[in-house]
């Protein structure tokens, strides 16, 4: 990573920290009138959530929400679905998934603040939501195996990432094959520069890092993803455009970096480790080989 990425990526940990000490701050000095909500304008936070998805969770969950749509409205969520979330913040949206996928299924959620961490893990213990955990990394380097992860989601999170194609190979590389994404993001439009970008609004503020509508189409398809479907729901700055993203990893074995890195992160083949050796066992503990393999379309199935 150069400089100026690291750079980029230290001013946006500082902001979200900084974020995640507002309302921590603010529900302990409010006496019990409830945190200080971070100030953003109405295309982001939590009023793009329903009442009702809102009701029985923590009010520092909401107060610390900074997305710009709400991805596990549009995700499909099922009962016992494995769900990551990128850039979980409070972790409103993991405390939501983890409703949806019932007890028999996890959501896990990924931050790189320690006080974001902190402030989510909190939120967790006061839901008593058991089926959740909270994991310390970059959206660039997911601390999870390959193939264990049903749907990745994300809010407004993948637009302030420095290496966007690491970000989709890394979703492709997690998810299983059949895999699917629901990811609320700002994307620009196509005729906008870099530089015109930048005019509308900073990096931490989700504007300035925003790929175009056929960028990240074609990030996604070159990660591997297929059935990709970008979809605007409502403008943040003139020509930019929060969005509802989805697509698949196909059930059968994929081909493109994302592949290939899911391949070389962990010897697997099609949710196998050790592929076609005496040593072969299934990434999932839950499903045998033969049922993995099979699953998947693996090519070699004995």
């Amino acid at each position: 990573m150069n400089e100026q990425s690291s750079d980029l990526r230290e001013t946006v940990r500082q902001r979200y920290a900084a974020a995640a000490t507002t309302v921590t701050e603010g529900a302990a000095a409010c006496c019990g009138s409830g945190p200080t909500a971070v100030e953003v304008d109405a295309n982001f936070g939590s009023g793009l959530y329903d009442a009702d998805e809102r009701a029985g969770l923590p009010a520092e969950a909401a107060a610390a929400s900074l997305g710009c749509g709400n991805p596990t409205a549009v995700a499909e969520l099922r009962d016992g679905d494995r769900v990551l979330d990128l850039g979980s913040g409070g972790g409103i949206d993991v405390l939501l998934s983890a409703r949806r996928v019932g007890p028999t299924g996890k959501a896990y959620g990924l931050d790189m603040t320690e006080e974001m961490l902190a402030l989510a893990l909190a939120n967790a213990e006061k839901a008593g939501v058991g089926n959740v955990e909270f994991l310390k990394g970059t959206i660039e380097t997911i601390p999870l195996p390959a193939n264990t992860i049903d749907v990745v989601i994300s809010n407004c999170v993948i637009n302030l990432s420095v290496d966007k194609p690491a970000v989709f190979a890394e979703m492709f590389r997690v998810l299983r094959p059949g895999g699917r994404i629901g990811i609320s993001d700002v994307v620009a439009d196509d005729a906008l520069t870099s530089a015109q970008r930048a005019e509308r609004g900073d990096y931490v503020g989700c504007i300035a890092g925003a790929l175009s509508f056929a960028e990240y189409r074609a990030g996604l398809e070159a990660a591997g993803f297929t059935d990709v479907g970008i979809t605007p729901t409502h403008a943040v700055a003139d020509g930019m455009h929060s969005a509802i993203v989805r697509a698949t990893k196909a059930a059968t074995t994929a081909t493109g970096p994302g592949a290939q890195a899911a391949h070389a992160a962990d010897g697997s083949c099609c949710g196998v480790s050790a592929c076609c050796t005496p040593a072969e066992e299934a990434v999932d503990p839950a499903v045998g080989v033969d049922e993995a393999k099979s699953a998947a379309g693996c090519g070699c199935t004995s």
